[in-house]
């Protein structure tokens, strides 16, 4: 199976609905692709089943056969493009970097680096005692090991 045909399938799919983008398209040796997809609104199961009939309709399994597999990107995969990150925008993240792991509240998006704020108890600079202080940080993209979106009940 040739990834430049499945790829230029997946791009007209996702031409005709703007607010969906691709985060990992795979082809296995026995002909299995793989297709994750986002959206900036979430995807629709019926999204999915779009994506997946524009590639299957044009694939001809006469000629080559093929299993398609297209999802949604899971609520406990990382976030990987500067897009989810600002579909994400005022959630708790979980961000994972060399020197260790900050949680956080998403308050802005850039395209190569996010803003990261919590609170934090930290001993008062005068006398006995913690106070609350807020803290903040600007975390370059290319720096973050893994950032997942942290589920609250």
């Amino acid at each position: 199976m040739k990834q430049e045909i499945v790829a230029g399938l997946l791009e007209e799919a996702l031409a005709e609905n703007p607010s969906l983008f691709l985060i990992d398209l795979s082809i296995q040796a026995d002909n299995q692709i793989q297709v994750v997809i986002d959206g900036d609104q979430g995807v629709s199961v019926n999204d999915c089943i779009a994506v997946s009939r524009k590639i299957e309709h044009n694939l001809d399994r006469e000629e080559e056969d093929f299993s398609l597999e297209v999802t949604s990107a899971g609520v406990t995969a990382p976030l990987q493009l500067p897009r989810q990150f600002k579909k994400n925008l005022g959630r708790k993240l979980k961000v994972t970097l060399a020197e260790g792991i900050l949680e956080g509240n998403l308050d802005q998006v850039e395209e190569d680096k996010i803003l990261l704020s919590w609170k934090a108890r930290e001993p008062k600079p005068v006398g006995k005692g913690k106070h609350t202080v807020n803290k903040e940080v600007w975390l370059p993209l290319e720096e973050i090991k893994e950032a997942k979106v942290m589920i609250t009940f």
